[in-house]
């Protein structure tokens, strides 16, 4: 990828899209093509196609989606695989029809299966059922990656995919209801903590496992894969370390020193059992993360507060 290449970050207001932004200025690229929600709408197609026919990038980081936690998915099925439906064809068609020199297609580890073997191999996709809390939103992921495939095996284009573990970082989703498990504690025992409450309760039982990966990190190993990489089978990107969610809660009351207690809500779902990211094809690669979650934890509060 050039240094004067022009560069198209779809979602770069968004955690990963901004944390790609900032590893791409760090690595000395400038020429981005940026747009907003409002100025662009990713969902229409003839906005897109116009954007594209404009601008003409040259690479696509495709980092643009809706997103949520297992309240979200669960609640909004109908627009989680709509609007990321439609988000992920106008960008990856209107990147063929423009001769995109390459596009990076961002999906996520839900698309597995939900009992499918640990630690989840690439080759697991399509051999079970998935979560049906978040079904939706997994099967638009899926036709993501399908869809990379398919414009490679006929047309020839250099579209690659990638699939990040649980992220979390500066720029998250920080909503009580909406965001992510990690996010949705770090708000959750801050305000126990400044409101005095003498217990935090969480939805399930404490016992699923589930991998996290720094924004950050993930943002490097996308560079990474973009300057290094172009296989047409997608590609893992996680920390191969997983931590219970009962864990997680501990390490974040912990870090944010509140001193009540943790309960857990057993009649609320848990989601699926477990899930940890098999990590050696991207090792291989010659790529590792560097954050560990103690550190991102920390960080991630430090940014919460600024916010």
């Amino acid at each position: 990828m050039e240094k004067d290449a022009k560069i198209y970050i779809a979602g770069h207001r968004g955690m990963v899209g901004s944390a790609i932004h900032r590893n791409l200025i760090q690595k000395g690229y400038s020429n981005f093509i940026l747009r907003t929600s409002s100025e662009l709408d990713l969902r229409n197609q003839q906005q897109v196609s116009n954007f594209f026919e404009e601008e003409k990038p040259d690479y696509v980081f495709l980092a643009a989606a809706k997103v949520g936690g297992i309240h979200a998915n669960n609640t909004y099925r109908a627009e989680f695989l709509h609007d990321n439906l439609c988000i992920q064809n106008n960008v990856i068609h209107s990147s063929f029809i423009n001769g995109v020199n390459k596009l990076l297609f961002l999906g996520s580890s839900c698309i597995y299966p939900k009992l499918a073997p640990q630690p989840l191999k690439e080759e697991y996709l399509l051999t079970g059922k998935l979560e049906p809390t978040n079904e939706p939103y997994a099967i638009a992921k899926i036709a993501g990656i399908k869809l990379c495939e398919a414009y490679r095996d006929q047309y020839g284009c250099n579209f690659i995919s990638a699939m990040p573990t649980n992220l979390y970082g500066k720029n998250d989703n920080y909503h009580p209801e909406n965001s992510h498990v990690l996010p949705a504690l770090i708000r959750r025992f801050h305000e126990a903590k400044i409101h005095q409450k003498e217990q935090v309760v969480i939805w399930g039982t404490g016992t699923p496992l589930r991998e996290f990966l720094n924004a950050d990190d993930m943002a490097d190993a996308c560079v990474f894969l973009m300057t290094h990489y172009d296989g047409k089978e997608f590609v893992n990107i996680g920390s191969g370390i997983d931590i219970s969610i009962r864990d997680l809660a501990e390490l974040i009351k912990t870090t944010i020193g509140y001193t009540g207690n943790i309960s857990f809500d057993s009649s609320k779902p848990d989601g699926t059992p477990r899930k940890l990211m098999d990590v050696s094809k991207l090792t291989e690669l010659g790529w590792q993360y560097k954050i560990d979650l103690k550190q991102g934890v920390r960080a991630a509060y430090k940014d919460f507060l600024g916010n």
